[in-house]
């Protein structure tokens, strides 16, 4: 069936790990006959954790799509990951969203996964619903968990939606009708009485919200002291587009309870793309899959419609693509589709886009604005198990790249590793399993080394002399090098005070040559030696034995001679680290940056109920800060840290680097 653009309904999921958002899609499917047995996540066989990794963990790990019929409507429904370690796959569905639900279970309340939802949401200023989950869960209270919600985010937040007192049922409010679930079973049914006087308040004050989103309803609503259904669901409507009403729906989805009064909810209230159908084609690619069932790329159509002949310009690759098929799919099942309207969702086949990319009308050339990531700040160095498969280990994360643009590549020529960065551990866990599933190679993750340096202390004059004959003509140069600290730059800066020409001028190239060289290898523990002064200052040659070779040779023995005499050092990597926290977890972060990492704070700032801890911090202790500071502050704790500068480092820490340096070199 084709629909037109004011039927369809982009919805995303949104909240904390097992709040029950897979299994409210797979009920979704099972009611609107889309499926004929509805799977648990437990069990491993749902729509939307299909992923060989998903049915594994029992968590989901990307966004997986299930189109919804119900009602004359298409609801595109986005089933987002609640770990935090997915976060760009979240982001990535807010993107193309036109309403993020949350969900709070009826027992937990308002869990970590929620507030950062309704943060993300806010910012993206992105019309928002909640689901209370489980109410059929021991101990579940959804009058105890929409108390917690109004207290904390304000009476724009009202139900629709609330439970029948016996548990066998929700009543949709705004219809004043009530759908009672038995043996799997829904039907409508008028408001219990029992339920009667409960229905009566909550109407009452959901009335006043719904009024409060436009004047003229608010005229009406003085007038009368009531609204009529059509009113209310316009008010409601008209508040979410805004951000001034978010509404509440509720439900048990392993029973089937609720789900169909949620349908009508998001039927009647979300509000239907803000998207231009007479415009020139203009698509957003916001997911790709490259698995065994293909590659396909999932583009929200923002302009315009997409049809299975045309071709679209990729803007990020200067490229000009006919397109392949296209589908809709449902989980991993797929349906091909001959066009896409606007404000729909549909999957390309086999095309070279990525994540992120903008596709539009070649006549047309527009580009959307880039996906922003959280910056990745948990990284391991990656290596595989078995020698010679480097390459194979970096092409197969470059072409997981596509799908998930929120984790980094490195190859560091520095410490000769191959360094991984992302959310967290759960991600690159993942995507080592990735790596050994779908690419053949197995890989094993270690803390990746820290780039230190080396610089002097004091000054020295060091004598460096090479003399070799070897029949023939030989090899002499002999050199006299002033060595000495300096802050302008940490470039080597050489220079030359010879006088009488001891050391003809065309070999101070060669000299220079022979420094730059050794200076990439400092004498403590192999790290590259910086903030130098090297000045020639005498020395003798040759005339038929000095050359190129014989001056740089020299030039590395007066280095090797005098560094080890000027006070060598080791510096480390200092940080800024931005660390946003609960007011509540102050004195545990503060005590953990001072005695654990060897940090200062700098000073602090309160913003919207949470602390900002600026602070400076080695770099060498900030390896685990991703983990640890997500079980001191609950997961509700975020930061960034970017380097500053080099400070010397203690005593301690320098012979620890210099140990693990020679370990290292003994072992290759």
């Amino acid at each position: 069936m084709s629909y037109e653009t004011k039927n369809i309904r982009n919805i995303c999921f949104m909240g904390h790990g097992n709040s029950g958002k897979t299994s409210l899609a797979e009920s979704m499917l099972f009611s609107t006959g889309a499926i004929d047995r509805q799977g648990k996540v437990t069990d491993g066989n749902t729509v939307c954790d299909y992923d060989a990794e998903e049915v594994k963990r029992q968590i989901t790990i990307s966004t997986s799509v299930a189109p919804v019929e119900f009602g004359g409507c298409k609801i595109n429904v986005l089933d987002c990951p609640g770990y935090f370690d997915f976060v760009g796959d979240v982001l990535s569905a807010i993107r193309v969203a036109d309403t993020g639900i949350i969900f709070c279970s009826a027992k937990d309340g308002i869990s970590v996964g929620a507030e950062r939802s309704w943060k993300y949401l806010k910012a993206a200023n992105v019309p928002t619903m909640f689901y209370i989950s489980k109410l059929d869960e021991e101990h579940g209270d959804f009058y105890k968990v929409l108390g917690e919600l109004q207290a904390k985010y304000g009476s724009i937040v009202c139900p629709v939606v609330a439970p029948m007192s016996d548990g066998t049922g929700v009543i949709d409010l705004v219809h004043n009708v009530a759908y009672q679930t038995k043996g799997g079973k829904t039907a409508k049914i008028d408001v219990p009485a029992a339920d009667a006087d409960k229905v009566a308040e909550l109407r009452e004050a959901l009335t006043e919200t719904a009024a409060g989103a436009s004047e003229e309803l608010m005229e009406k609503f003085f007038e009368e002291m009531e609204l009529c259904e059509e009113d209310i669901v316009t008010g409601i409507k008209l508040g979410m587009k805004d951000r001034s009403v978010v509404p509440v729906v509720c439900g048990a989805a392993m029973a089937n309870i609720g789900t169909q009064a949620v349908l009508q909810a998001v039927c009647d209230y979300v509000p239907a793309p803000a998207v231009d159908p007479a415009a020139a084609t203009l698509g957003f690619v916001f997911k790709t899959v490259s698995d065994q069932f293909g590659k396909y790329s999932f583009v929200k159509v923002m302009g315009g419609k997409i049809t299975a002949d045309m071709s679209l310009r990729n803007v990020r690759a200067s490229s000009t693509d006919k397109l392949g098929r296209l589908y809709t799919i449902c989980g991993k099942k797929t349906t091909e589709v001959k066009e896409a309207c606007c404000g729909d969702i549909v999957a390309v086949g086999k095309m070279d886009w990525k994540t992120g990319d903008t596709v539009c009308d070649p006549k047309n050339e527009v580009e959307l604005p880039a996906l922003e990531m959280p910056e990745p700040c948990y990284s391991m160095a990656i290596s595989p198990k078995t020698k010679g498969q480097d390459d194979k280990v970096a092409g197969g994360l470059s072409r997981l790249n596509e799908e998930d643009v929120s984790f980094t590549l490195v190859n560091n020529a520095e410490t000769h590793q191959m360094v991984i960065s992302g959310a967290g551990d759960i991600q690159v866990d993942v995507l080592c399993a990735k790596l050994k599933s779908r690419f053949g190679v197995e890989t094993e993750l270690k803390p990746a080394r820290v780039a230190y340096r080396e610089k002097i202390k004091g000054r020295v004059e060091a004598h460096g002399r090479h003399k070799k004959q070897s029949g023939g003509s030989g090899q002499f140069g002999d050199v006299w090098i002033r060595f000495e600290p300096q802050d302008e730059s940490n470039e080597m800066i050489f220079a030359e005070e010879v006088f009488g020409g001891s050391v003809p001028k065309n070999f101070f190239p060669s000299v220079e040559k022979g420094l730059r060289n050794s200076v990439t290898k400092g004498v403590l523990a192999g790290y590259p030696l910086v903030g130098l002064k090297a000045t020639l200052y005498d020395g003798s040659y040759h005339p038929v034995d000095s050359n190129d070779m014989a001056f740089q040779t020299a030039a590395r023995l007066a280095y090797q001679d005098g560094i080890p005499k000027a006070k060598p050092t080791i510096l480390e990597p200092i940080g800024l680290l931005k660390v946003t926290i609960p007011d509540a977890n102050l004195g545990d972060i503060m005590s953990d940056i001072s005695s654990k990492r060897r940090g200062t704070v700098l000073g602090m700032n309160a913003e919207e109920g949470m602390q900002i801890v600026e602070a400076e911090v080695p770099m060498a202790e900030m390896s685990s800060y991703t983990i640890d500071l997500r079980s001191m502050t609950q997961g509700r704790g975020s930061f960034t840290c970017s380097f500053i500068r080099y400070e010397e480092a203690p005593g301690n820490v320098q012979q620890k680097v210099i140990e693990e340096a020679k370990a290292l070199a003994e072992a290759e």
